[in-house]
């Protein structure tokens, strides 16, 4: 009986964050929030002290909702908060991000993932989960900026990788292609 309460509030939960981040993401595209980092920068910043809340509730729903690239929300965040509190904010927001993403292809299995996701970029890492490869390229793509880590957190969750290992991976991992994007940002 619990758990089948626990699954409606979690349904409910998912429409209501669902339909206020498309409000919100209407909102951005008006505003062109997401075409300039820029007028991102500048609408973080005019939140005040709700701005980190704010961005760290960004980068998790833009790992979840990979509809803004990854790499300009963590310019944002160097950007409207420096090099150490953007580091900071982007690898909390991204943490919490990956692991809800992890958590929800696990519940709802690769139909959720070939909803999100292209199918052949999908495919090209698909076919790993297969072999023991899986756990290594996982890391490296976690490690290195550039890889599509949203889809490698969505896949990890239809593998037979633990939680705990993926938890593991990412906060090992992510600090390292943070720390590319957070300093070399700022060198610029």
């Amino acid at each position: 009986m619990e758990g089948k309460r626990l699954k409606s509030i979690f349904k409910v939960i998912t429409v209501i964050v669902t339909m206020l981040l498309l409000i919100f993401i209407v909102y951005a595209l008006k505003l062109g929030i997401f075409e300039d980092k820029n007028i991102l920068v500048q609408y973080i910043q005019q939140l005040g002290i709700f701005a980190p809340i704010f961005f760290l509730f960004l980068q998790a729903i833009q790992v979840v909702f990979p509809v803004i690239p990854g790499g300009a929300s963590c310019l944002a965040g160097v950007l409207a908060f420096g090099a150490v509190m953007g580091f900071i904010y982007n690898y909390i927001g991204l943490v919490i991000g990956s692991i809800i993403s992890f958590i929800l292809s696990r519940k709802y299995g690769i139909q959720l993932v070939k909803k999100i996701f292209k199918e052949e970029t999908l495919n090209q890492y698909l076919s790993y989960i297969q072999t023991n490869k899986f756990d290594k390229i996982f890391f490296l793509g976690i490690f290195l900026p550039g890889f599509p880590d949203d889809l490698l957190c969505y896949i990890a969750g239809v593998s037979k990788m633990s939680l705990r290992k993926f938890i593991f991976i990412i906060l090992l991992g992510k600090p390292f292609a943070l720390l590319f994007y957070s300093f070399f940002i700022e060198l610029f």
